[in-house]
C-alpha cells in the first residue's frame, strides 16, 4: 500500500497556498477514522444477503442458440453485439446480479493509446459504444465521463515509450481495417504473382482477394475452338490499390523524417531546454504527425504545461507527460445495465440469480466433443454454444466442460481518498514508474496499484470476495501467462467459447472484444487479427502445467505497467522445454 500513498502524495504535495487550502497536512489525507461519506454506493452494490435472491429473475427457456455465462463487462458486451448482429434466441446467465463479481468495483478507466494496433481499434470501438451508440439506441446515459488521461514520464525511457504510443512505430501494420485501409497496412505490398509458365499461356487472368492480399489466378482455358479471348478490363479496385501504395510511401517518408530527428540527438537531452521544448511539442502534435494515425488526439507536455493542466501535481521530478484529452471514465453498473437493456430490446433474455452447476457435453459421430446443454438448479437449457465470461471463476466453469482455462486470480488493492479541493474535472493519471493509477471519483481520487510482488488469490470463493475496509478495498483480478485475454473456441470442446482473463482491462477492451467474439461465434472467425488473444495459442502441455501458468501470470501482474520494449521476453518459467541444441 506504500506505492498508493506515494502516488497520492505526488498529486497533492505540490499544492501551494494560492491554489487551495490543501497545504494543511490535515486537509485531505487518510485518517484513522472510517470515511463518513463515499460517492460509491457500497451498500447498494455489495451482495445482499436478505433472502431476496432465492430464484431466477425470469423463467429459463428450454433451449437457446447461445448461452453467455457471466454478467460482467464482457458478458454484457457479447450478448449485446450478438443481438445487434441479428441473433435473437440468446440467454445471459448471471449467478447473482449484473456486475456482482469483479466488474462492479473496477476502475472503469479507458485509455485509447496502447502498444498494439489491434488493441487501439478494440478500445476505439468500446469508446464509441459507451459514449454514443448505447445512448442513441436506448436513450439512457451510460455514465461515461470524458475527463481526459495523463501519462506521467519520470525518465527518458518512459517518455520514448509514450512517443511510440503516439506513432505506433513497429506495431502499426498488425491488422487491416475496412474503414481505414490506408492506415492499417501490411508491412509489404505484394505485387501480383505471375509465374513463367502462366506468362507463356495466352489465357487471361483475373484478380481475387486472399487473406488481405491481392493475387492473380489463371482463368479457365477455353474448351474448344481457336477463337481468341478478349482481354478482361482492369479490376475496379486498381485505382484504390495505387492510392493505397501512395499513402504507404507518404507515411513511410514521415516515419523516416521523425526517425532521423530522434536519432540526431535533438530529443536526447536530459533536463529539457526551454528553447527546444516548443519545437519538440510542435513536431509531435503536428496535424499530420504519426500520432494521428487513428485520429486519437494526443500531446506530449512539458512539466510546466503539465502543471498548467493539473495544478495539484508535483512536477519537479517529471520528464514530461502524454495527455490524451478524449480518454475518460466508464461507470461499470450503468454500462452493463444499458448494454443488457439494448440486448433485451432486440430479443435477448437476461436472467439473474441463476448460477450454473454444470455443462453437458456430447460426442458426435466423428468423436468430437460438443456442447449439449447448460445445467442450473432451476432447470437445463439446451444449447450448442456456451460463452465463458465468468471472470476469475472461468477456470471452475471450464472444468465443468473439460476445458482448461489458463488464468490466475490475483489480489488487487485500491483506496478512495477523502474530498480534495480543486480535484474536480481533473484527468485520470497513470504513473507507470510508480505502477499506480489515479481515477477521478467526484471530488476525490480512487488510487490503485500493481505491486511488484503480488499475492495469489488461490480460492476465488463464491461469496465474500470483496474485503471492504475503511477507505479501501481488495479486488480480484484475473491475469494470464502472456498478459493477453483468452478468447475463441476451446480446442477441447466445440461450441465452448472463452471471453475471460483480461488482465485488469475488461471494461476498456470489452466493447471491441465483445464484437469480435460475437463475430467469431456467428461467422467462425473474428474480423480482426485476434491470434494473440486466441486460446489456441497455448499448447496443451502449457495449459496442463500449473507451475508455468502461475509463474508467468505472476510476472504479468508485476509487469503490468512496465516499459514495453520490442521483443521483450518473460523471465519466469524459463527452461520448461529445451531443444537439443540448448540441452
Amino acid at each position: 500500500m506504500a506505492i498508493l500513498g506515494s502516488a497520492v502524495q505526488r498529486v497533492v504535495s505540490a499544492v501551494r497556498p494560492p491554489l487551495s487550502p490543501l497545504t494543511r497536512t490535515t486537509a485531505w489525507s487518510y485518517s484513522s477514522q472510517p470515511t463518513k461519506e463515499k460517492s460509491v454506493p457500497y451498500d447498494k452494490t455489495l451482495k445482499q444477503e436478505d433472502g431476496t435472491s432465492s430464484g431466477p429473475t425470469k423463467p429459463l427457456p428450454r433451449s437457446a442458440d447461445v448461452v453467455v455465462i457471466g454478467g460482467g463487462s464482457l458478458g454484457c458486451q457479447t450478448i449485446y453485439h450478438l443481438a445487434k448482429m441479428g441473433m435473437t434466441n440468446l440467454v445471459l446467465l448471471e449467478r447473482d446480479r449484473l456486475t456482482a463479481g469483479t466488474t462492479w468495483h473496477t476502475a472503469g478507466l479507458l485509455w485509447q493509446l496502447r502498444p498494439s494496433d489491434v488493441e487501439v481499434e478494440l478500445l476505439a470501438h468500446t469508446r464509441n459504444v459507451i459514449s454514443k451508440d448505447l445512448e442513441e439506441e436506448t436513450g439512457l446515459h451510460t455514465g461515461w465521463i470524458q475527463n481526459g488521461g495523463l501519462f506521467i514520464a519520470s525518465n527518458k525511457q518512459r517518455l520514448d515509450e509514450y512517443k511510440r504510443l503516439m506513432s505506433h512505430k513497429g506495431n502499426r501494420c498488425r491488422t487491416r481495417s475496412a474503414t481505414a485501409p490506408s492506415l492499417c497496412r501490411q508491412r509489404e505490398v505484394r505485387p501480383p504473382i505471375v509465374d513463367d509458365a502462366a506468362q507463356s499461356t495466352p489465357s487471361p487472368r483475373r484478380c481475387q482477394r486472399d487473406g488481405g492480399h491481392i493475387n492473380t489466378v489463371a482463368a479457365p482455358a477455353p474448351q474448344g475452338g481457336d477463337r481468341p479471348l478478349s482481354p478482361l478490363p482492369p479490376p475496379p479496385f486498381a485505382g484504390v490499390l495505387e492510392a493505397y501504395v501512395s499513402s504507404l510511401a507518404q507515411s513511410d517518408a514521415m516515419m523516416s523524417e521523425l526517425d532521423g530527428l530522434m536519432t540526431s540527438g535533438a530529443f536526447s537531452r536530459s533536463p529539457p531546454e526551454e528553447e527546444n521544448e516548443g519545437f519538440l511539442l510542435s513536431l509531435l502534435s503536428h496535424p499530420e504527425g504519426l500520432g494521428k494515425v487513428y485520429g486519437i488526439e494526443s500531446h506530449v507536455l512539458s512539466p510546466a504545461e503539465t502543471k498548467d493542466l493539473y495544478p495539484l501535481m508535483n512536477v519537479d521530478d517529471l520528464y514530461g507527460t502524454l495527455y490524451v484529452p478524449k480518454d475518460g471514465t466508464m461507470d461499470p453498473a450503468g454500462t452493463c445495465t444499458t448494454l443488457t437493456r439494448a440486448a433485451t430490446a432486440r430479443g435477448a433474455t437476461v436472467i439473474e440469480n441463476c448460477p450454473v452447476t454444470g455443462i453437458q457435453v456430447r460426442t458426435d459421430d466423428f468423436g468430437m466433443k460438443r456442447v449439449k446443454a447448460v445445467e442450473t438448479p432451476h432447470g437445463n437449457i439446451e444449447t450448442p454454444c456456451v460463452v465463458n465470461c465468468a471472470g476469475v471463476w472461468a477456470t471452475k466453469l471450464g472444468e465443468m466442460a473439460g476445458v482448461k482455462v489458463p488464468l490466475i486470480a490475483m489480489h488487487h488493492a485500491y483506496v478512495v481518498t477523502e474530498r480534495i479541493e480543486g480535484i474536480q474535472n481533473m484527468p485520470n493519471v497513470r504513473d507507470h514508474d510508480a505502477s499506480v493509477y489515479l481515477r477521478l471519483q467526484g471530488d476525490a481520487l480512487s488510487v490503485g496499484g500493481y505491486e511488484h510482488n503480488p499475492i495469489f488469490w488461490d480460492e476465488a470463493r463464491d461469496n465474500g470476495e470483496q474485503g471492504s475496509s475503511s477507505g479501501g478495498d481488495d479486488q480480484i483480478k484475473s491475469f494470464t501467462a502472456d498478459h493477453k485475454p483468452l478468447m475463441g473456441e476451446a480446442p477441447e470442446v466445440r461450441g465452448f467459447y472463452l471471453g475471460c482473463g483480461f488482465n485488469s482491462a475488461g471494461m476498456m477492451l470489452g466493447g471491441g472484444c465483445g464484437r469480435e467474439l460475437a463475430h467469431w461465434i456467428i461467422h467462425g472467425r473474428p474480423e480482426k487479427d485476434m491470434y494473440g488473444y486466441d486460446i489456441r495459442r497455448f499448447h496443451n502441455s502449457l495449459t496442463d502445467n500449473t507451475r508455468w501458468i502461475r509463474e508467468r501470470s505472476h510476472e504479468s501482474y508485476a509487469k503490468n505497467y512496465s516499459v514495453v520494449f520490442p521483443f521483450d521476453e518473460p523471465l519466469a518459467s524459463r527452461n520448461m522445454r529445451k531443444d537439443p541444441f540448448h540441452q
